[in-house]
């Protein structure tokens, strides 16, 4: 296979009932693309079928790889996919597929060239479909803690959606250190440390109710994740060479 224009990497974790549709519209659009393209999915320690949906998928289409990530965490299986992915762009999505999968090309040359594109439902000209208020507002508070503490300028870092050159991928993903759900701030905060060029890309989201995210106790965490990504910065520990 020619190295790919672009990589999907798909991190799962107990995911039978969504991932074949997910699977199924994701090949379908990329043979309809005319650059090369791969999907490859990590499954992070399921205890259901996602892995054995996953390999059937893949014994249909060369397109498709798959691996099985013993250690826990959504940032650990999309770290393990982004460095096993062999695309000049390595885009990272949810299984739910809250974006359309369509909205991809917006990430990627001739729309965009970037260093990193990060899907935001913020930005002018972006639309949230079916969020509850609640949702909105604990999102927008721990947006503003990211801005004031790691990431001044940027409106949405922790839309599931984004888009890096591969490049980028192998000088930062190797310094990542959180695994949770706050991994990637972690990853645009070394690349803005680094000079990595950010562009967010306005969305079409769409609010999905089974969301794997408890929002008391995930937001808690990431606010002790980005207390620990500081005291990380003071002591040079994203400084060092890859």
């Amino acid at each position: 296979m020619t190295q790919p224009l672009l990589s999907i990497v798909f991190p799962a974790y107990n995911e039978e009932r969504r991932l074949p549709k997910t699977l199924a519209e994701t090949l379908s659009f990329l043979k309809n693309q005319p650059y090369p393209a791969e999907v490859v999915v990590v499954e992070n320690g399921s205890q259901d079928r996602t892995l054995e949906i996953a390999q059937g998928f893949a014994r249909e289409d060369p397109c498709l790889r798959v691996f099985s990530e013993s250690q826990r965490g959504k940032g650990r299986a999309v770290q393990r996919g982004m460095l096993e992915a062999r695309g000049e762009f390595r885009f990272f999505c949810d299984v739910d597929l809250s974006m359309p999968v369509s909205e991809i090309n917006r990430f990627i040359p001739p729309a965009l060239s970037a260093d990193i594109a990060i899907g935001s439902r913020e930005a002018p000209g972006a639309v949230r479909y079916n969020e509850p208020a609640y949702r909105h507002l604990v999102g927008r508070a721990f947006n503003s803690m990211v801005r004031l503490a790691a990431l001044p300028g940027l409106q949405d870092t922790q839309c599931g959606f984004k888009c890096f050159r591969a490049g980028v991928v192998e000088k930062i993903f190797p310094c990542q250190t959180i695994m949770g759900w706050s991994f990637d701030v972690e990853l645009l905060f070394i690349a803005r440390r680094r000079g990595y060029q950010i562009v967010e890309v306005p969305i079409p989201w769409y609010f999905n109710p089974d969301s794997k995210v408890r929002v008391l106790r995930d937001s808690l965490q990431m606010g002790m994740d980005l207390l620990d990504m500081r005291r990380r910065a003071v002591t040079g520990c994203y400084d060092r060479a890859v």
